[in-house]
């Protein structure tokens, strides 16, 4: 029983690879269970290390306008992702978008030249689409002319928010079962795959996942 005046202890349930989720009142059980739980697991473990400890909280607003947040601390990786008026889907994809942008900054020099080498490809061979909202707002912002230092600072905003969105998809398509979105606004397959491809040989699925469905009978993958 909790005395009069007492305040209620926050819980800390362990997640998959011993991350931690600061759990307060009022948070939903199916949140926990059916999203956040499931995303976790099906982060690589080699991924995970990289990212070392990882302390996720899911307050009812983090600040205004603001869907979610990180930071690095001498304790490892804290995220809070608001979870007003957002389904419970996007909780847990705005979650590993946070992740992909913490990752972009471990990242080995020879990951990141890889990285903007495909990057680099994508632009030459005139690609406009892209993985996200925000990769997409990003590579739209980018400036014809690549001596100002301006586009310097946005095409390393570009890199980042692409690699963050990559990652979070990477993760994604190890959770559940997706569908590749089409358009001038989106990634087409073929570069889809290759940002996967990649990140799979950096951050290998553990055992009983696996990045693409199994090929169909005639030999195929069902994924262009």
């Amino acid at each position: 029983m909790i005395a009069p005046g007492s305040k209620r202890l926050t819980r800390t349930p362990r997640l998959a690879h011993g991350w931690q989720l600061v759990r307060g009142p009022g948070l939903s059980d199916a949140l926990v269970r059916e999203f956040i739980r499931p995303a976790i697991r099906a982060v690589p473990s080699s991924l995970a290390r990289r990212l070392d400890s990882c302390r996720i909280s899911l307050p009812v607003e983090v600040a205004a306008s603001v869907a979610s947040r990180w930071t690095m601390t001498g304790g490892g990786l804290e995220i809070s992702v608001t979870t007003a008026e957002i389904e419970e889907h996007d909780i847990a994809m705005e979650l590993l978008l946070c992740l992909g942008q913490a990752l972009w900054e471990k990242l080995s020099d020879a990951e990141l030249r890889a990285y903007w080498i495909l990057l680099s490809d994508e632009i030459g061979a005139g690609i406009e689409g892209e993985i996200d909202e925000q990769a997409l707002d990003e590579k739209r912002s980018l400036p014809n002319s690549r001596s100002h230092a301006t586009s310097v600072r946005r095409l390393a905003r570009y890199g980042r928010a692409s690699f963050a969105g990559s990652a979070a998809e990477y993760v994604h398509c190890l959770w559940h079962e997706v569908t590749v979105r089409t358009g001038p606004d989106y990634l087409p397959a073929a570069q889809l795959r290759r940002r996967l491809e990649l990140l799979a040989r950096w951050f290998p699925p553990d055992r009983g996942y696996r990045l693409f469905p199994a090929p169909s009978r005639g030999g195929k993958s069902s994924i262009p």
